[in-house]
Formats: structure tokens, C-alpha cells, sequence
């Protein structure tokens, strides 16, 4: 049995990483725990760097607070300003010991509502909340899963990034990231 540590409390992304290694290692068991351990970036990351940095210093962060897991997981949504419309994404890193992997989800526009709410400074899940007369929207369905009527909910959305950044694992045999 395997253990992953999952750089967050929240069940959306415990559930997504779980998934995501159960798809890309079907004859493996893990055992999943999340772990809150900071950023290092903003409560709303404001573009795809900081987003990514945000997802990569939480991993790290689990590592150093849980070192004796096999493989540590950070994902970390945030939104980007492009053509006059605010974008949103996560980013996904995988470590362990001698591997890295890492992906972003797709990308969505946001609509004025949330995206006026989030220029004042309102982090993500707390302007769904608040268009939406939801209550923690970011620990259920979130804004994909709002936006689309649950076609695409939170975990899915993540899960799939979690998938695409085991791919390093899945192909031990080549190097990934000019290694």
C-alpha cells in the first residue's frame, strides 16, 4: 500500500487525487490524507504563474510536513486576466522521491458577476457563494460545477489534471522536464 498526502483539507481535492492514481495505477492501493500546509502565494492566485508556484510550494510543503509518504499532491485553482476576460484553472503537482509530474486543467471564462467580484478582491469560491446563494461552494461542486450545471463538477475537473500529471510515473522509463 502506497501513501498519498494531499496538501489540503478540502475533500474535493483529497477525492480528485484518490481517483486520479485509482484510473492511472488500477493494480496499486493508496491510501489518501490531506494536510493543510500553506502556498506561499495569495488566496486567490491572480495568474498562471503564481497559480502554478501555489500548487508547487504546497507540495512541497506536504513533503517536508509528511516525508515518510510515497507521493505528495498540490492543486491550486486560480484565475489569469487575458483579452478582457478572467479565466479560471488549476494547476496539479505530483512529487516523490526521485519523480515530479505536473498539469494545468482545462480553462473557463468567467462570467461579469464573479469576475467584478473577484477584481475586488473576493477570492473565487467566496463570489460563487455569494452570486449563487450557495454557502462553501468550494468544497462541493465549485464554479465549473455551478457554470455547468454539474456536467463537469469540481473533482472531475481536478481529477483529470491529477491523471495528466502522473503521466512522468506512468512512463518510468522516460525522462520528463529535460532529465
Amino acid at each position: 500500500m502506497k501513501t498519498l498526502v494531499i496538501a489540503s483539507t478540502n475533500p474535493v481535492k483529497i477525492e480528485a487525487a484518490q481517483r486520479g492514481f485509482a484510473v492511472m495505477f488500477p493494480d496499486e492501493t493508496f491510501t489518501a490524507r490531506g494536510l493543510s500546509v500553506p502556498s506561499g502565494v495569495g488566496d486567490q492566485p491572480m495568474s498562471d504563474d503564481e497559480t502554478y508556484r501555489g500548487a508547487l510550494n504546497r507540495t512541497q510543503n506536504a513533503r517536508r510536513e509528511a516525508p515518510e509518504a510515497d507521493f505528495w499532491v498540490g492543486i491550486e485553482g486560480g484565475i489569469e486576466e487575458r483579452h478582457g476576460e478572467m479565466l479560471a484553472f488549476a494547476w496539479v503537482v505530483v512529487l516523490a522521491e526521485q519523480r515530479a509530474g505536473s498539469s494545468r486543467t482545462a480553462t473557463f471564462t468567467l462570467p461579469d458577476a464573479l469576475a467584478d467580484l473577484v477584481r475586488q478582491g473576493v477570492e473565487l469560491g467566496a463570489a460563487d457563494d455569494i452570486v449563487f446563494g450557495r454557502s462553501n461552494s468550494k468544497q462541493a461542486n465549485g464554479a465549473v460545477g455551478i457554470l455547468t450545471a454539474d456536467a463537469i463538477d469540481r473533482t472531475a475537473y481536478y481529477e483529470h489534471a491529477v491523471i495528466l500529471a502522473l503521466v512522468p510515473f506512468k512512463n518510468p522509463a522516460l525522462a520528463f522536464g529535460g532529465g
